[in-house]
């Protein structure tokens, strides 16, 4: 599978719909079957998997011991979070209420690959979260990098 790279910004309608840039939708292989997982993310964002994707996800989180309080509360919030939606003809997705209250969103979404996932962003909240990533671009990259 190819990695979803780049941002884009698109308009969240009345219905909770947001487009998913062609670029993203292009690369859906056949099992995704236009289809993407939503779940709540990290740093106030949403977490978007294709549907290939989140099956190989969800075997990690089922591989999660349950005799971990830790492992049952993080399988409890992030499935009972998920939803799947299906582009419709204008290659939109609906985001639900509850996740749009976890993200944040309002009108304007910034939609940024992240390699294996989309995330889906309030662009304030990104602007804060990123802000000053610059100037610490070096630092990270020794903490990151191998």
């Amino acid at each position: 599978m190819a990695d979803f790279l780049g941002q884009y910004t698109y308009s969240l309608d009345e219905k909770g719909r947001v487009s998913m840039p062609a670029r993203f939708r292009r690369l859906l292989t056949p099992e995704a079957r236009e289809t993407y997982v939503i779940t709540s993310g990290l740093d106030a964002c949403l977490f978007v998997y294709p549907l290939d994707v989140w099956e190989n996800k969800s075997t990690l989180l089922r591989d999660l011991p349950i005799s971990n309080p830790r492992s049952r509360k993080w399988v409890r919030w992030v499935a009972s979070n998920a939803v799947p939606s299906t582009c419709d003809s204008q290659g939109r997705i609906t985001i639900p209420p509850h996740l749009q209250r976890w993200a944040r969103l309002e009108k304007e979404t910034l939609i940024s690959g992240a390699l294996d996932r989309i995330e889906i962003w309030n662009p304030e909240v990104f602007a804060a979260y990123t802000s000053g990533i610059e100037d610490e671009f070096e630092e990270l990259a020794e903490d990151v990098l191998f």
